[in-house]
């Protein structure tokens, strides 16, 4: 048990039959009346976000939450496949993969979450290298300002990307804020 007090951005807990993850979390101490802690929870499996307040003493059931190292093997258009290290397969929809697939290709190492064995997430790397396969050709002398141009990924992401990067380059993007990062040497 856990109580609403201990809260922290990442903890995930049994609450109302589903399990939650805290996204955001503020102790709140007002001059009158009871201290609270305001919160903002994430449905692990639905990904539905709600905002709960918590008095400090309430008790929650921790979740344990399953991590596995897996590789992204392949799509069929309706599921896509995960593979472990003992070479099993694990089908997961679109929703579970949704956040992900902008930055995975066939064959990337992901992190699987389950919860009492059912798959419900997938996280991939914090930096992934990929190439720019759709970008508007860069103008000569326009590399010294902090101006952007839209470009696309191998994955299909659109991202922003300064203005010297050309079709073709290979570039690091940071996948927690989809920004690029720096041009990657072949």
């Amino acid at each position: 048990m856990i109580s609403a007090g201990e809260f922290r951005k990442g903890v995930t807990f049994e609450y109302e039959n589903s399990i939650y993850t805290v996204v955001e979390f503020q102790h709140v101490k007002p001059g009158k009346g009871a201290a609270f802690v305001r919160t903002r929870l994430k449905n692990v499996v639905t990904g539905s976000v709600l905002e709960r307040t918590f008095n400090p003493t309430e008790k929650v059931q921790e979740a344990h939450i399953e991590t596995k190292n897996m590789t992204y093997s392949y799509t069929d258009g309706e599921l896509y496949y995960f593979m472990d290290q003992e070479y099993n397969l694990t089908p997961l929809n679109y929703d579970q993969v949704e956040d992900a697939l902008k930055y995975i290709k066939e064959n990337d190492p992901v992190i699987v979450k389950s919860y009492k064995g059912v798959a419900f997430s997938v996280e991939c790397e914090n930096f992934v290298v990929l190439r720019v396969v759709e970008a508007d050709p860069s103008v000569k002398g326009n590399t010294a300002t902090n101006a952007t141009k839209d470009a696309v990924l191998e994955t299909g992401a659109k991202i922003q990307v300064p203005m010297f990067v050309n079709e073709g380059e290979l570039i690091r993007v940071d996948t927690r804020t989809g920004e690029y990062m720096e041009r990657v040497k072949e």
